[in-house]
């Protein structure tokens, strides 16, 4: 679901920045407010963060080649509230498309409009539905499953739109070259049919186990603490389980294929040949932007692929953990 470089025209891609932008504004107004109150916060972004970076390296087969992958933002919005779940998904999605290569640069906007936005604001707006109907876990896999297939879906819409909105006299498409009625099925055929399911199972399987052990942690819950300590053994608990993915995350390696929408260059040119389309990138996309990132697709230059993936992994919860140190110290300071 990541859209890279060149699949949007540059005029799609202002679009959904401004649109992402007020958003994630007012994401960090409401979330200062919410630190003023919990100083808990603070660190449990920088957990968030990092648990969403590293569900997101665990890409699994999709049948017919393709592969797809959960993102965890219901699961974030459940534990930390929609609007800090909206920040701890952008700031993973940054360090994916800056660091790694993964998203493209100029597509951040639309990136982080359709994961960090639609995603936990959809999926936790279910939850908290059925969570008034008393049927919580109901809600939790019913949000987590159709919050990431309402990201799909508008990801499916935009890559569909390009050839309509960008095209040449000849009307041959200059990004983007799929239309609607075959983006939008691609898309929605991967997450409603696997990712989904892996998005809901994984959102209830943490759900129940910091429910069990720390249920006044949970955002929307009228259970007060009685343990001042619970908020930092939950915290505990979640890096110990960071640590657990970190150590597993090669296994997003055993899924061999591309994600629909996410070829290179050359993958793109392989696949419109295949489906008998072209046989060459269409113009905007070949005179686009190529930004190549320090540890592009998560490698690492002279060691094996599977310990350049753990690596990365490591990387980017380091600093996602020295950056709620920086932002803890602040309010430190100032109160």
């Amino acid at each position: 679901m990541h859209i890279p470089d060149n699949y949007l025209s540059p005029q799609t891609c202002a679009v959904l920045a401004a649109a992402a932008v007020p958003v994630i504004g007012l994401a960090l107004k409401k979330v200062k407010y919410q630190v003023a109150e919990k100083k808990e916060t603070v660190p449990m972004l920088g957990i968030s963060a990092s648990l969403s970076f590293l569900i997101m390296m665990f890409n699994v087969p999709v049948p017919g080649g393709t592969t797809a992958h959960a993102v965890g933002a219901t699961l974030l919005a459940i534990l930390i509230g929609p609007y800090a779940a909206s920040l701890a998904v952008t700031i993973a999605l940054i360090m994916q498309a800056f660091l790694f290569g993964d998203g493209g640069i100029l597509a951040l906007g639309a990136n982080i409009f359709n994961m960090a936005i639609i995603m936990p604001f959809v999926g936790y707006g279910l939850y908290r539905l059925f969570q008034k109907a008393h049927h919580s876990k109901i809600g939790v896999v019913i949000g987590a499953y159709l919050g990431i297939n309402a990201a799909a879906l508008m990801a499916g819409i935009e890559l569909g739109l390009q050839p309509l909105v960008a095209h040449n006299a000849a009307g041959q498409p200059l990004y983007a070259p799929y239309p609607l009625h075959i983006a939008i099925p691609a898309m929605l055929f991967a997450h409603l049919l696997v990712a989904g399911w892996v998005e809901a199972g994984f959102t209830l399987a943490v759900y129940q186990f910091i429910y069990r052990v720390a249920p006044s942690e949970l955002y929307a819950t009228p259970v007060q603490p009685v343990d001042p300590q619970t908020p930092h053994r939950l915290q505990h608990a979640l890096y110990l389980f960071i640590g657990g993915l970190i150590i597993l995350s090669p296994i997003g390696l055993l899924s061999s294929g591309t994600a629909w929408g996410e070829w290179s260059a050359s993958g793109l040119v392989a696949q419109l040949k295949h489906d008998h389309l072209g046989h060459s990138l269409p113009s905007g996309m070949a005179h686009g932007l190529n930004f190549n990132a320090i540890f592009s697709d998560y490698t690492v230059a002279g060691i094996p692929l599977s310990l350049g993936y753990i690596l990365s992994a490591v990387t980017a919860v380091i600093i996602f953990y020295l950056i709620g140190k920086l932002v803890m110290n602040h309010y430190s300071t100032q109160s």
